[in-house]
């Protein structure tokens, strides 16, 4: 499959979406932002999972304006990179959002000591 046949493809696909579920472009680009972020963080819950769930949005959302740069230089209709940036934008905001937030919403670890089975059972014993 060559890169023409790939991109024209992709918009396809994403013309199907829109008419499909009746949701604008811009939603569509919000959705998938959050569902790629919110995907990857499952499947990465350890340390580090936020910034590589944030990247992987960041790679989809580039490759695919990219490949929709490649279908519009392939019919002559090219937009302007605002709109492609917008697009970016829409893409990269809530995930960025939760990239931030989401490190002050984790549970704070305690002591090694408190955490310990041990301990536990001693204050049980005590009570």
């Amino acid at each position: 499959m060559t890169l023409i046949q790939l991109a024209a493809l992709f918009t396809e696909q994403k013309t199907w979406l829109v008419a499909t579920t009746a949701l604008g472009r811009d939603a569509l680009h919000i959705y998938f932002g959050l569902g790629v972020f919110m995907a990857v963080r499952l499947l990465w819950r350890r340390p580090g999972g936020g910034p590589a769930a944030w990247f992987a949005v960041l790679v989809l959302a580039v490759v695919g304006e990219w490949l929709d740069m490649t279908t519009q230089a392939n019919n002559a209709m090219v937009l302007p990179l605002s709109a492609h940036w917008h697009d970016i934008w829409n893409t990269m905001f809530w995930p960025t959002v939760l990239l931030f937030v989401g490190h002050w919403l984790q549970p704070k670890a305690g002591p090694a000591s408190e955490a310990s089975g041990e301990d536990a059972e001693r204050r049980l014993e005590q009570a």
